[in-house]
């Protein structure tokens, strides 16, 4: 078998399902009387992880390796984790709507991977000596399964931050529970001349008081509110599955480090940026469990924590700096 011409015709089936599953679910979601579009939108992610599951171990019986040692295989690994954690997300929640969203960032990578990557980076080579270790596969395969979860909890914060239209609404599925959807109460500081007459003897005038509490009409249907009440619990979920695997990964990474290079932290930029990512999603999950939040100011967090991992995995390798770089463009 020609292990070399089943990649490329693999990574090539990869981007074409995948492209094929996007549209599935836009088209899915615009029309939503088409019920069997979302449907046939998930059996495509199935064929998607199939496929760059298969490739990803034609490259481990090519090159005799677990295959995440340059770019390529990264990007398809990657892929792969997101694929996962997708229908992980898409069974939990019970909803198509997760695919809109992970699907175009599924295709992109790998269609970036697949099409424009130079052609000497997708293929195989021999390990540098730092990556022959059995390190290789425990620290890399679950620092990129964390950033696939990670992503994916993100992409669903964006969503509930997109259908909740940028209101403010308790849910009741947040980490805290409140039972009851509802806006945030607001008070109303007005001057109130019925409780208090003027008295002119006493030179009094009419007094300031606090009102009732009063809350703003809630405008989004019961369906919207129960699908962005899930989107929310989901996100969280996800993000919780993400954040001890990236804790393992860097304590992993650490213990490498100094096998590799004599030292367990020497802040490479790939380090600095791993701690910035996790200090993010700690935030996140500080704010969440501890303080209570939920909602609209949580997902903004995580939405800003898409861009931070996205960073971290691929900005400061691909510029050439630092131990991790894969150095391509400079």
């Amino acid at each position: 078998m020609d292990l070399v011409a089943l990649q490329s015709t693999l990574d090539n089936i990869s981007f074409a399902v995948l492209f094929a599953t996007m549209l599935l679910y836009w088209v899915g979601t615009a029309f939503p009387t088409f019920t069997w579009l979302p449907k046939l939108g998930t059996t495509g992610m199935i064929i998607a992880n199939l496929a760059i599951a298969t490739l990803l171990g034609a490259r481990w019986i090519e090159g005799g390796y677990f295959p995440l040692s340059n770019l390529y295989e990264s990007l398809f690994f990657l892929t792969w984790g997101i694929t996962v954690v997708h229908l992980i997300a898409e069974n939990m929640s019970d909803s198509r709507l997760v695919g809109v969203f992970t699907a175009p960032v599924a295709m992109g990578i790998t269609a970036f991977a697949a099409l424009s990557l130079p052609s000497e980076m997708q293929h195989s080579e021999p390990l540098v000596p730092a990556l022959k270790s059995n390190w290789l596969m425990m620290h890399v395969s679950v620092m990129m399964f964390s950033y696939s979860a990670l992503m994916v909890g993100s992409l669903i914060a964006i969503a509930f931050l997109i259908f909740t239209q940028g209101k403010e609404i308790q849910l009741r599925g947040s980490s805290v529970g409140t039972g009851a959807y509802r806006n945030v109460k607001k008070f109303n500081l007005k001057y109130n001349t019925e409780s208090v007459q003027p008295d002119l003897t006493n030179n009094q005038g009419g007094t300031a008081v606090l009102t009732k509490p009063v809350e703003s009409a809630v405008s989004l249907s019961p369906e919207r509110l129960s699908l962005v009440d899930t989107l929310d619990n989901i996100s969280y979920r996800i993000i919780g599955l993400g954040f001890p695997l990236l804790t393992i990964g860097i304590i992993s990474g650490g213990v490498w480090a100094n096998e590799a290079w004599g030292s367990y932290w020497s802040w490479d930029p790939k380090e600095t940026w791993a701690l910035i990512t996790w200090l993010v999603f700690a935030a996140y999950l500080h704010a969440r469990i501890t303080k209570g939040w939920q909602g609209r100011k949580p997902a903004i967090l995580a939405a800003g924590g898409f861009f931070v991992v996205w960073i971290c995995y691929l900005g400061v390798n691909i510029l050439g700096k630092g131990l991790h770089s894969y150095g391509w463009f400079f």
